[in-house]
């Protein structure tokens, strides 16, 4: 085992509704330990000018177009995270080494090898006085990978702690729920290149999100109780699911992938149901992909993310499963908090940044090679 780090990894998903942050303590190797986790929401100022801002982005002439609201909502965006750093440093039982500032996301496109997460990392390293590790991407797509998803590695880790702490055998599927679906198959815990796998498989949180968030005052449908209450349009989800197939899932998604335009015309109930049923679709569509691609089965499946607290997409998902026998389990079941496992990631990223590791792999990324990711800042 090597020296131990403590890092604060600060985590705001596509869902834009708030950040996450995380304290642990790791060699950036196979052990990690849990200090605190805290969740922070965005004031609706700022939740209004993100979905806003990336509303108008759908492409790098965009980004440009846009860089003086950009610079501006930046600055604000770090300010907000400086806050959060203070007050969980303040709280730590120990003296923080790093942050991991993932930023927030505003645009991701493969095809133009860019990728835009808004946040200063010299402004947050000059007000918490902490080394700050951002821009975790770049280097990934600068070596032919897609950026993302680059959490797989720190699954790794997790499933290192379920197989000797509950006896469940590999192979692993962590399933992240956010914005879009990604998941981390992780076929043994034997060789870093060699058994582990990760692909984005359809969305998750991002349809739904965006249908509440344009017909209602809510940001989301909290337990899936808004889907559970109306009734899904049958013969526009079949229309649906004919006219839309994510061909390849080794490539990586964004929100703006998917859109609204089918279910125009709904209820706020049944828009709901209909993207609700449609999202886990294709989430099980994804999911049989990955078993075919390794011929494996007796799989665990094992969900976190936002998305598994909703009742009426997991229940869907499972229904679509359930020929398969197939059982997703949560996270939380095995003592984990399934809503900061992406903030622990991006903690854990920092150190294995700071030492130089590898952080994205072939078969998690697509790169040419195990790649290294992220930018040390220095500036107190």
């Amino acid at each position: 085992m090597g020296k131990i780090y403590s890092a604060l990894g600060l985590m705001s998903g596509t869902s834009m509704d708030g950040v996450d942050a995380s304290i642990i303590q790791s060699d950036g190797n196979s052990t990690y330990k849990v200090i605190f986790n805290k969740y922070f929401e965005y004031n609706k100022d700022i939740f209004k000018k993100l979905t806003n801002l990336r509303d108008k982005i759908s492409s790098s002439k965009d980004l440009n177009k846009m860089s003086k609201e950009i610079i501006i909502l930046e600055k604000e965006i770090t300010l907000f995270h400086a806050q959060i750093s203070k007050k969980m440093i303040l709280q730590s039982i120990t003296d923080i080494d790093l942050v991991g500032f993932h930023g927030q996301t505003i645009f991701h496109n493969i095809d133009e090898k860019m990728t835009k997460q808004i946040g200063d990392g010299n402004l947050l390293s000059q007000l918490s006085k902490c080394l700050v590790v951002n821009k975790f991407r770049q280097n990934d797509l600068d070596n032919n990978g897609q950026g993302a998803p680059l959490t797989p590695i720190f699954h790794n880790v997790i499933t290192k702690n379920l197989n000797q702490s509950f006896n469940l055998d590999y192979p692993m599927n962590i399933i992240n729920i956010g914005g879009i679906t990604n998941v981390s198959q992780i076929i043994s815990d034997n060789d870093l290149e060699k058994d582990i796998f990760a692909y984005d498989i359809g969305p998750g949180n991002c349809l739904i999100d965006e249908w509440i968030r344009k017909n209602s005052n809510k940001r989301y449908d909290k337990n899936g109780e808004i889907a559970n209450s109306g009734r899904v349009d049958e013969l526009i989800f079949n229309q649906a699911i004919e006219n839309f197939e994510i061909i390849s899932i080794k490539e990586s998604l964004d929100v703006k992938n998917f859109d609204l335009s089918f279910v125009k015309g709904l209820s706020l109930e049944n828009g709901c149901a209909t993207l609700t049923k449609f999202t886990a679709f294709l989430i099980s569509e994804g999911l049989k992909k990955i078993d075919k691609i390794h011929d494996l089965s007796n799989q665990n499946y094992i969900l976190c993310g936002g998305g598994r607290k909703n009742k009426a997409l997991i229940n869907d998902i499972n229904k679509f499963m359930s020929r398969d026998k197939v059982i997703l389990a949560d996270i939380d079941k095995y003592q984990i908090n399934g809503d900061f496992v992406e903030s622990q990631a991006f903690a854990y990223l920092a150190i294995r940044t700071f030492l130089d590791l590898p952080i994205s792999f072939p078969n998690t990324t697509r790169c040419k090679k195990p790649c290294t990711g992220g930018v040390v800042i220095k500036n107190f």
